[in-house]
């Protein structure tokens, strides 16, 4: 049996990361956020005391990180994040992970693998590829209301412009930015609950499934 891959794409808050959970726990794939393997370099780099503009200590940190296990708590960090960016444009740190990432791909039965860029660079040959979007006010509301739900403060015009400046820089970025694969379908979830988009996201991954 070889593995079937999904690949899934789309800016920040349009809802892929939950989708992508729901898609690998019901067909028993296995689930890699590829947007923490970049935040567990830049944690690696910081508990290390270690640069974060040097590429090739950078790129060293990234051959040895295991990519099983990832902690999304300890990783959402804003700190991390924050050195996840300035390490994730460095060409050698994204060769690195990107290699790490495809041979998760491989994994048997199935994966589903969710970020920016693995419909267009990771894994083109997934047999199912989704782009997940949302208009920019949608997807800044999201993550208002999420900072808010969490005991957090914010104003809801600070986080707009994040994820505007946020969507600019990955769209924008020289190495593997943020596009639709010719070939992926687009789900739109501005006006869709979670549990429409997974609906529309089983009859896609069904209908590949069978002529797989």
């Amino acid at each position: 049996m070889t593995s079937f891959t999904i690949a899934i794409d789309g800016p920040a808050a349009a809802g892929k990361g939950t989708l992508s959970r729901l898609v690998a726990e019901h067909y028993g794939f296995h689930h890699l956020d590829t947007g923490l393997t970049y935040r567990a370099v830049a944690k690696a780099l910081l508990d290390a005391g270690l640069p974060l503009d040097d590429e090739a200590v950078a790129e060293k940190t990234a051959l040895e990180i295991e990519l099983a296990g990832l902690d999304r708590s300890v990783l959402a960090q804003h700190t991390i994040g924050e050195a996840a960016s300035r390490i994730a444009v460095m060409p050698a740190v994204r060769r690195a992970l990107v290699a790490a990432q495809r041979k998760f791909a491989a994994r048997e039965p199935g994966t589903v693998l969710d970020g920016r860029d693995i419909g267009t660079v990771v894994c083109p040959d997934a047999p199912v590829k989704l782009y997940v979007t949302a208009s920019p006010d949608v997807r800044a509301r999201r993550r208002y209301d999420e900072i808010i739900a969490a005991g957090g403060s914010a104003e809801f015009d600070t986080v707009f412009a994040d994820v505007k400046k946020r969507d600019a820089r990955d769209m924008e970025r020289a190495d593997s930015p943020l596009k639709p694969a010719d070939d992926a379908h687009l789900l739109d979830t501005s006006e869709m609950s979670i549990d429409a988009a997974f609906r529309a996201a089983r009859d896609i991954i069904d209908a590949a499934l069978k002529t797989d």
